[in-house]
């Protein structure tokens, strides 16, 4: 008998409820409670589950908050080599297209780090990367329109990353109460947690594998749900 190659999580399209905020995300909490935790289904790619990914939407943007643990050596965090840095990688779509193999101008990657900033390394920075292959790009966004917060610990980080609506093409969640959504935490020591597929699959430059964040309104208990 031969062995299937598919991966489980590629049979399906996840779709996952993201909590509404009850403050905008300039005045988000410090961390974000438990009922705005996201699902990682890169549990079906055997994937080690490192990282607790919690988001919340508000009108003004969204709010990521990620906790990192189990980790034993020191951050490798470097804002001149982000893409080979410890962190976090977001790829949002505000039009949740899933037909499409190459990402439109509302397409966005954010790259984030819980330190390396210029200087003495110790501070937070987050920059919005180019799509490889896309037909268009999303309006360019400044550092300085992303709010940081970032804390390390002895096995670890918190990070908490505010991206307001201006830096999201296309963001208007009553017309659009729908995002395409993927996310890679990546360390060098613990590996790559991602949101459902690994990395065999082009996922950095490819929206049809990404998942949905459902905007749900506040008070609204919507469950997980999963699509063929």
């Amino acid at each position: 008998m031969t062995e299937s190659l598919l991966s489980p999580a590629f049979l399906f399209r996840f779709a996952v409820p993201c909590q509404h905020l009850g403050s905008p995300c300039d005045s988000a909490p410090a961390t974000l409670d438990p009922r705005y935790r996201l699902l990682s289904f890169g549990a079906f790619e055997q994937q080690r589950q490192f990282a607790d990914l919690r988001v919340g939407w508000h009108e003004s943007g969204l709010v990521f908050d990620l906790h990192v643990t189990g980790k034993k050596q020191s951050l490798w965090c470097r804002q001149n080599r982000m893409e080979e840095s410890d962190g976090i990688r977001l790829w949002i779509d505000t039009r949740d297209a899933h037909s499409v193999h190459r990402a439109t101008r509302f397409c966005h990657c954010f790259i984030c780090l819980p330190a390396g900033a210029e200087g003495r390394l110790n501070q937070p920075v987050c920059s919005m990367l180019p799509i490889n292959r896309a037909r268009e790009n999303p309006r360019p966004v400044e550092p300085r329109e992303l709010q940081l917060r970032s804390q390390t610990r002895r096995d670890g980080y918190h990070l908490q990353v505010s991206v307001p609506a201006a830096a999201l093409t296309g963001y208007d969640p009553a017309e659009q109460p729908r995002l395409g959504f993927f996310y890679a935490v990546v360390d060098r020591e613990l590996g790559t947690q991602t949101f459902s597929v690994g990395e065999e699959f082009p996922y950095p430059e490819d929206p049809s594998v990404w998942g949905t964040l459902e905007l749900s309104q506040s008070g609204t208990k919507r469950t997980p749900r999963k699509s063929t």
